[in-house]
């Protein structure tokens, strides 16, 4: 199938002005390209970096119309721009993924469905609407399980692991009682996630898959090659391939599995975005995930995603503030990556480093040690 490429000197549009949005920002402008950015934050990440910041909403109607005249096609940063701003503009102009790729990642059941039909395994679970549907998601799912709102939840946020029928109740009555999941919690030997790219031609690449370890919810590790068998390495891959092709997607979609103690590949989630699990890419793949996004929504052949060197990518998040630095540029095999973000909070991502090493045991060592000094730092001067 032949496609229209988009070459350089045009401008690529993103909604979402975060560090996913800076590092898209960061490879088109490599590349070549101009780069508008829409976020209301007027101090954020891409937006200063970009050649055009458009600082409003993202259900404002006049500033769509102007991303729209600006961008000769628009990705997203992330999956909760509205879905109605994103077939708004693409009455105008192309966007890339689709609104109905976005529909299905916003919505934890409508999600789990899709990716049942696709062929893929989700958590067992029951779809809660109302405090009546308790009783029946109780006996259908069992305990222990895991309560999750089926919108704008991520990062552990909206989740509550709950042992009986009384605290489910509890745990719907935190939630607002709106409509969530309830998943039966599995004995997990880990999480491991696969990214694929997809451009409109239907051509396809795959990253190498990472193993996932989080901290408080959120993604503390991810070590590649993931240290499990290549046989679930492949079917990880082949299962975002089945869900890109499912949904006809264009862009980077990132798929995370659990995988259970007794083998089984579990579907967790998708991202319809570049993923923060993805972040090794930027140092130990020929090709990142950012220009792969690029490259994609542009109607260009995949990049090469060979895996250059074992890596480990960790995050840093604002709780370890102001760190010290000499502990990463005292090595020669760390990679550091800042957001530009002006404020640190608890939970909020700064920044990340990557380590690159000859195996990855001994990656993996080095990023546990740096983590411990940039964090014994931090608690020193607290003390002082």
């Amino acid at each position: 199938m032949s496609i229209q490429q988009i070459l350089p000197g045009a401008t690529l549009g993103v909604l979402g002005g975060g560090q996913l949005g800076r590092m898209f920002c960061v490879a088109a402008r490599t590349m070549g390209y101009r780069v508008a950015v829409l976020d209301p934050d007027p101090v954020c990440g891409a937006g200063l970096i970009a050649d055009v910041h458009i600082q409003a909403a993202y259900d404002d109607e006049k500033a769509l119309d102007e991303m729209a005249q600006l961008c000769d096609v628009i990705t997203l940063e992330f999956e909760n721009i509205p879905s109605q701003s994103v077939r708004a503009i693409a009455g105008k102009t192309t966007v890339y993924p689709v609104a109905e790729s976005l529909e299905i990642a916003q919505n934890r059941d409508i999600e789990k469905r899709f990716a049942l039909q696709a062929g893929l395994r989700p958590v067992p679970y029951q779809a809660i609407g109302a405090e009546a549907d308790l009783k029946t998601a109780a006996e259908t799912v069992g305990f222990p399980a895991i309560l999750k709102t089926s919108t704008l939840g991520y990062d552990g946020k909206g989740q509550f692991v709950v042992a009986n029928e009384g605290e489910l109740a509890d745990a719907f009555a935190r939630a607002g009682q709106v409509a969530c999941v309830l998943e039966k919690q599995i004995d997990i030997d880990c999480e491991v996630s696969a990214i694929v790219a997809r451009n409109a031609g239907g051509e396809m690449a795959s990253f190498p898959v990472a193993e996932n370890q989080h901290r408080n919810g959120i993604l503390h590790m991810s070590i590649v090659p993931a240290r499990v068998s290549d046989d679930i390495r492949q079917q990880a891959v082949d299962y975002a391939a089945l869900l890109a092709d499912a949904m006809n997607y264009v862009g980077i979609l990132a798929v995370e599995f659990f995988l259970s103690k007794d083998g089984v590949l579990y579907f967790n989630e998708m991202a319809p975005r570049p993923h923060n699990s993805g972040h090794y890419t930027k140092d130990a793949c020929v090709t990142s995930q950012f220009e792969q996004q690029v490259r994609m929504m542009c109607g260009l052949t995949p990049g090469d995603t060979r895996l250059l060197s074992p890596v480990v990518m960790v995050n840093m998040l604002g709780e370890l503030w102001t760190p010290d630095w000499s502990a990463i540029f005292a090595r020669n095999n760390i990679k550091l990556h800042l957001y530009g973000k002006t404020e640190a909070r608890p939970g909020r991502k700064m920044g990340h480093f990557n380590v690159l090493a000859e195996e990855v045991g001994e990656a993996i060592s080095v990023a546990d040690a740096v983590f411990e000094r940039l964090a014994g730092a931090v608690g020193d001067n607290a003390k002082t």
